[in-house]
């Protein structure tokens, strides 16, 4: 069994109550943004939030701010963490950026880079406020029957304004799975052209309709590499909101470990032993897949259960 693990943006239900059962309660949700505890979490039309200035801490917006600044902005509910209520604010094109960074004394974040930066609950609060500010944006007629949709439920569904459609609609996550794939002591990883050089990655994708997990990671690497697979076990899971993604990561076994290219996604795809990573890290010739990614923690799994290495140290040795 996987060793249990913390992925970066993952783990958010430790230190937040998504209060998912009040949310059709429009008196009780209006009282806690009336709140003084309450805060706010400013997303702009891109999708990059707010970083203070001298600290790696997101610059929230109090109640105060929010009745001064953005008074006719709708707020979305995300939860209720240390006895206060937090909301999202997810600006338009109306609000100019500039200023707006002058008056807040802060600069915009994006969320690759809070990922490294913040603490994981805020790095997760934002991972959570994209996805859904994506979703309402994405979301705004109805696919039944085309008219507008209005936004309820505290800003998590969205209903139908023809009275005679009616129809709810949920937010979306698509799930994408990645996997290190092992055979008699080395690991699978592949890499795209447009990646800087030497950067290696588990292999990834996207579930199709009518596929299990297990069988898309199956189906991924065979499309993919050429590679054939037999047992899949999962190993852990990270909220992708890039724009709206949930990447499941899994440890397989090749039972034909001949590579074959074919889809012409991946530039490369070749085996890597512990040895090859461990002289390749340090002769500058091998990167690793991100940090923020579960994929850096698939690969420091292996390493670790097979030969008892932390990547972690490896990445950070002096050459």
């Amino acid at each position: 069994m996987a060793a249990a693990v913390t992925n970066i943006f993952a783990g958010l239900s430790l230190v937040l109550d998504r209060m998912a059962e009040c949310r059709d309660h429009q008196a009780w949700v209006a009282e806690q943004a009336g709140r003084g505890e309450a805060r706010y979490l400013l997303l702009d039309p891109s999708g990059d939030s707010y970083l203070l200035p001298e600290t790696d801490g997101l610059r929230w917006v109090d109640e105060t701010e929010r009745r001064e600044l953005f008074p006719d902005v709708p707020t979305s509910l995300l939860g209720v963490a240390q006895e206060r209520p937090h909301f999202l604010l997810a600006l338009d094109e109306s609000h100019p950026l500039e200023s707006l960074e002058a008056r807040l004394a802060a600069r915009r974040i994006g969320l690759r880079e809070a990922g490294l930066r913040l603490p994981a609950a805020e790095a997760g609060l934002f991972a959570y406020a994209k996805g859904l500010a994506h979703w309402q944006r994405e979301t705004r007629f109805c696919g039944s029957c085309g008219a507008p949709l209005e936004r309820v439920a505290a800003g998590h569904r969205m209903r139908c304004t023809r009275p005679a459609c009616a129809r709810l609609h949920f937010p979306r996550t698509d799930a994408a799975i990645i996997a290190i794939v092992e055979h008699e002591g080395a690991c699978l990883l592949g890499r795209q052209a447009s990646w800087p050089r030497g950067r290696w990655s588990a292999l990834a994708g996207f579930v199709e309709p009518g596929e299990s997990l297990e069988d898309a990671v199956r189906r991924e690497v065979a499309e993919e590499a050429g590679v054939r697979v037999g047992a899949v076990h999962y190993h852990s899971s990270q909220p992708w909101p890039l724009p709206a993604s949930l990447m499941v990561g899994f440890l397989a076994e090749a039972v034909d470990p001949a590579i074959r290219l074919r889809d012409g996604e991946l530039e490369d795809a070749r085996w890597f032993t512990p040895g090859q990573i461990v002289e390749g890290l340090r002769e500058g010739t091998f990167a690793t897949p991100t940090r923020l990614s579960v994929s850096y923690q698939l690969l420091a799994h292996w390493l670790r259960e097979r030969a008892g290495l932390e990547l972690d140290a490896l990445t950070t040795a002096p050459r």
